[in-house]
């Protein structure tokens, strides 16, 4: 009875293990083991820290923030590069100044996290490596902002700290003090953070307070729009409930949006003229479409777009900027990833801004997934995570 109780639990061990570890992986993938390792690790932190959630033990974001924090390092200066933890306008950043001499004034990169406005920090390692390299190799003054996350605090707080830290930066005595450059300045983040950095470009250009303006904007699988959550990359993408969860905890904890977005009924009729602003049949290649099919929107209900009305806002939907806007930002560097469930709004955003007559580098990752470039460092390093993090480097060494 003993050996047969033990064979059932081996058994039970390995079916679990191979459904956590073998996930089929395209065969774009250089380091497909690596792949499935990340997926799986991924995927078992995303239903730990839902089980906790449902024990009532602690809120599933707290949980995931938890485990962040094990890749947190705490600000190290090299022989390169001085860090130090201080506050822009009472939001932490992580400031990175170049040791070497400069002949002139320097460049400028102020950087925002990714992590669903959930979690993720400044002096995560991955990030902490990502701006150190920008610093060291641009000879440039990188800030990367702390802003403060969900589920504590909702939008527009994040945007606002953003916003915050982007307008006393670009103050004349701010850059004059770091020895910045006021033409050479780029905003930039990945994921969560693309979508902090696209909005701040936006908002930029209507502040009358702010003089100077930015050279480049760069978005590393940026998030744009939360009004279609069926686009062709959602269909295609298993994660689909993780990411919806993520953008309804940024507006609320109620289930209510949650569920309303889960079933892609969340827009109310009155906000219809919004979807042409989202349109992927107009606005995505015919190699993505594939063989998806548009469908009408289905409306939801005017009470809960008026209770969190946040999804409307151009500051979370970046996608909902008019072509008057569009057409004053600056040049912009966009990386979406081929097997990325945010992938079809890196596209759009890049379409539009075409369109409107921006200069725009696409750089479309065809052998990438979502978060790649966090993977620069130890315990597992990819060769596309340091492949995408030289291509971005590369593009702002060449044009800002």
């Amino acid at each position: 009875v003993d050996m047969g109780a033990k064979l059932l639990c081996l058994f039970l061990a390995s079916a679990l293990v191979a459904y956590y570890v073998y996930i089929p992986i395209s065969e774009d993938f250089a380091e497909p083991w690596k792949v499935m390792l990340i997926t799986a690790a991924c995927r078992a932190a995303t239903h730990l820290a839902e089980v906790v959630h449902q024990l009532g033990l602690m809120h599933h974001v707290e949980a995931l923030m938890l485990i962040t924090t094990f890749e947190y390092i705490a600000p190290t200066s090299d022989e390169n590069v001085t860090v130090m933890d201080t506050e822009f306008n009472n939001v932490g950043v992580r400031l990175f100044l170049p040791r070497k001499l400069s002949d002139g004034l320097r460049r400028a990169v102020v950087y925002f996290h990714g992590g669903g406005w959930c979690i993720g920090q400044a002096g995560m390692k991955p990030y902490d490596c990502l701006t150190r390299w920008t610093s060291n190799r641009l000879s440039a003054v990188v800030v990367s902002v702390n802003y403060r996350l969900a589920s504590k605090y909702r939008f527009p707080v994040q945007f606002e700290d953003a916003y915050s830290v982007m307008k006393f930066f670009l103050q004349s005595s701010v850059l004059s003090q770091y020895g910045v450059d006021p033409d050479r300045i780029c905003v930039a983040g990945d994921s969560a953070g693309g979508n902090l950095a696209a909005a701040v470009a936006q908002q930029l250009l209507e502040d009358s307070e702010v003089e100077t303006k930015l050279k480049a904007q760069a978005l590393l699988y940026p998030a744009l729009q939360s009004l279609d959550l069926n686009l062709p990359s959602y269909q295609e993408n298993e994660n689909r409930f993780y990411v919806v969860r993520l953008w309804s905890e940024y507006f609320t904890s109620a289930s209510s949006l949650r569920e309303a977005m889960a079933s892609n009924r969340h827009v109310p009729v009155e906000s219809r003229h919004l979807f042409q602003f989202v349109n992927w049949s107009n606005l995505l290649p015919e190699e993505l479409k594939k063989d998806h099919v548009y469908t009408s929107p289905t409306y939801g209900s005017s009470e809960l777009a008026k209770k969190y009305p946040g999804f409307l806002d151009p500051r979370a939907a970046p996608l909902l900027a008019s072509d008057a806007q569009l057409r004053r930002l600056p040049l912009t560097y966009i990386l979406p990833c081929e097997y990325d469930i945010l992938r079809d709004d890196g596209f759009m955003y890049a379409r539009c801004l075409q369109v409107a007559g921006v200069p725009v580098a696409h750089d479309h990752a065809k052998d990438a997934f979502h978060g790649a470039m966090l993977f620069i460092s130890g315990p597992i390093e990819l060769a596309v995570g340091h492949q995408l993090v030289n291509r971005y480097i590369k593009w702002l060494n060449e044009n800002l």
